[in-house]
């Protein structure tokens, strides 16, 4: 074969490659969809072949069956946050991050992957047969690692320790609530909640509500002597 032939190949065989990593992207953000509006149990392969305007044939060549598109979505999904998590505690001087940046942080993550929240309210509410795995495999670390820097903040000696997870899924659901109550939010303000307007307004508002909530306590008031 000669050099001409071999570069030809080389250069077809990376197009096919780059042409399946999209594919499977496309596959990934349909079945994302998907999974967000009909949770694991109402979604069929057919849904998402059909989102994305694929053979069935042709997505089982990307993933094997529907539990592995499951894991997959999941794995885009929180991989990151995990990792955001990971480096914000690594960058932070005091050996724990700032939770107001934190919290803007994974907003501005999750306003990319807007359906991902959707997706994880709808199997907690449903608590269907995806609930233990979506728990074990993608929740349950993200919530261990955000406790743990929340339990390092020395502003937490104002909630007893029995509080502090409590505190933790007041943060949850004031993030998630943003992005599963898309609709009702674009009823009341002029900068619709998926917007990047939108997403940095209320990422300033919420970033106030955690100072709020992990401000310090007050020093009780003397006692008058006389």
């Amino acid at each position: 074969m000669s050099a001409p032939q071999i570069k030809s190949n080389a250069e077809k065989a990376s197009a096919a490659r780059r042409r399946g990593l999209e594919t499977s992207e496309r596959i990934l953000d349909a079945a994302e969809d998907c999974f967000a509006r009909k949770g694991f149990a109402g979604t069929t392969l057919r849904d998402v072949a059909d989102h994305v305007g694929i053979r069935i044939p042709s997505l089982y060549n990307h993933f094997p069956n529907k539990d592995a598109l499951y894991a997959a979505v999941l794995h885009r999904g929180i991989s990151p946050l995990l990792a955001l998590l990971a480096q914000s505690i690594k960058d932070s001087p005091k050996g724990y991050p700032d939770p107001k940046e934190t919290v803007m942080a994974v907003m501005e993550w999750l306003s990319l992957r807007a359906n991902l929240p959707r997706l994880v309210q709808y199997e907690l509410l449903a608590g269907g047969e995806r609930l233990a795995p979506l728990l074990a495999e993608g929740l349950r670390p993200a919530m261990a690692q955000s406790l743990a820097i929340l339990e390092a903040n020395p502003a937490m000696e104002r909630w007893r320790p029995e509080e502090i997870p409590f505190v933790l899924l007041a943060l949850f659901n004031i993030v998630v609530g943003h992005f599963t109550t898309s609709a009702l939010t674009e009823s009341l303000s002029p900068d619709p909640a998926r917007t990047q307007e939108g997403t940095a307004a209320a990422a300033r508002v919420y970033g106030q509500l955690v100072e709020t909530l992990l401000q310090e306590a007050p020093p009780p008031p003397k006692r008058n002597e006389d």
